[in-house]
């Protein structure tokens, strides 16, 4: 299989995982901490079979990594985690086709729909901001540079689901720049 053929399979495995909403979800989960897929899977109310197939799944696509083993009855469980913050740009999987890009933002699009529709909106500011603008590109960069870090922190605080003294809270973002054209 030459290089191209084999960058052309892992590119495809990564798509397949983006493919399906519940795997963004289980990526948020392997944010805080390395979970086992009888843990993903009680967490999200899945059976472990269930659970195991989209871990796998999300690993093929280079988007979680094992990040450790242990003995439970006998048999061996791996635990999971997402890396906030590790350019899967550059990572064994090469760079992301403008496609792949696409279909992620639809997946995080299809989730973010999920997550409003299971919340209430307190008092107070709400924080929501769209908009397609022309602004200067050293400033572009500064400003995605600030978004990047603050995003790669939240991540880096996030505790283990239902931690006593957390509050569940959602965070979108997406930055890009637009053709000219469009």
């Amino acid at each position: 299989m030459s290089l191209g053929d084999e960058h052309e399979v892992e590119e495809k495995a990564a798509l397949r995982a983006m493919a399906h909403p519940l795997r963004l979800r289980m990526m948020s989960l392997l944010t805080a901490a390395p979970m086992t897929a009888a843990e993903v899977a009680r967490e999200l109310g899945l059976t472990h079979a269930n659970a195991s197939y989209h871990l796998r799944n999300l690993l093929a696509g280079g988007l979680i990594i094992v990040d450790g083993e242990e003995k439970i009855r006998g048999g061996v469980a791996k635990r999971y985690r997402y890396e906030a913050g590790q350019e899967r740009d550059q990572g064994s999987h090469g760079p992301r086709s403008d496609e792949q890009v696409r279909i992620e933002y639809a997946a995080v699009a299809h989730e973010l729909i999920r997550r409003t529709q299971h919340t209430s909106f307190p008092a107070g500011p709400k924080l929501l901001a769209d908009a397609e603008l022309w602004v200067d590109p050293e400033q572009w960069a500064a400003l995605r540079k600030r978004v990047s870090d603050a995003l790669i922190e939240l991540h880096r605080i996030a505790q283990p689901p239902r931690t006593p003294g957390t509050i569940r809270t959602s965070t979108t973002a997406a930055m890009f720049q637009m053709g000219a054209g469009v």
